[in-house]
């Protein structure tokens, strides 16, 4: 299958080394140009790309709000960011608007083709170095801080129940261990999964321990 792509940056050089790469590739095909996020918003509507190389500095809006615009417009095109700026304010903010991909302009060429396939299929490539920001920044979140976004969620009653759900309890042993009923146990259950849009008991468990709320 052919991935249709619209490369999108306002020099006239990259450009052309972008489509001098990336036409060598039997799987992909350029469909399109543009030099400014006007231009590209324009062209998705008619070409229908599959992929957008958005670079971040263009003249009229940034690549972040053209990929903003992009997302809600045409939700089924990935976006990958192919940029010079590597620092965290930029790499988060493309992540917040939709994008599926970030790339330094520094990468290698297979580093970019790679990503561009796996936005294609439906996946995210962060560039190794700025992956590690992601997880830094997940670490810095403390167990604590993932509890207190549950209690926006949950009852103090309701996580209870979850942690021994989590735990492997069954109705009947956590109604003991509470002194309720078993029927107000399975309200708790149904409650817990409708809120966090879960459907097993494995997502449960999956969820509780990605929480933190228990260890694997």
């Amino acid at each position: 299958m052919t991935t249709r792509l619209l490369l999108v940056d306002d020099h006239a050089v990259v450009r052309l080394g972008l489509r001098m790469l990336l036409e060598s590739e039997a799987d992909m095909e350029i469909v399109g140009e543009a030099a400014s996020a006007s231009e590209a918003l324009s062209a998705i509507g008619s070409l229908r790309p599959e992929v957008v190389l958005m670079d971040i500095g263009l003249p009229d809006l940034s690549g972040i709000e053209a990929t903003r615009q992009i997302k809600r417009l045409h939700p089924e095109t990935a976006v990958v960011a192919l940029t010079i700026h590597e620092d965290e304010e930029y790499f988060f903010k493309m992540l917040e608007v939709g994008a599926s991909g970030y790339v330094p302009k520094r990468a290698a060429p297979e580093e970019l083709i790679t990503a561009i396939r796996t936005a294609a299929e439906g996946g995210v490539y962060l560039y190794p170095s700025l992956a590690k920001l992601l997880v830094r920044d997940y670490l810095a979140q403390s167990p604590q801080i993932k509890r207190e976004g549950e209690a926006e969620i949950l009852t103090s009653r309701e996580q209870e129940v979850l942690t021994m759900l989590a735990e492997g309890a069954s109705n009947a042993e956590i109604a003991e261990r509470l002194t309720i009923s078993p029927k107000t146990v399975a309200r708790h259950r149904e409650n817990i999964m409708s809120k966090l849009n879960l459907h097993s008991r494995s997502d449960l468990v999956k969820y509780a321990i990605r929480k933190g709320i228990i260890q694997p």
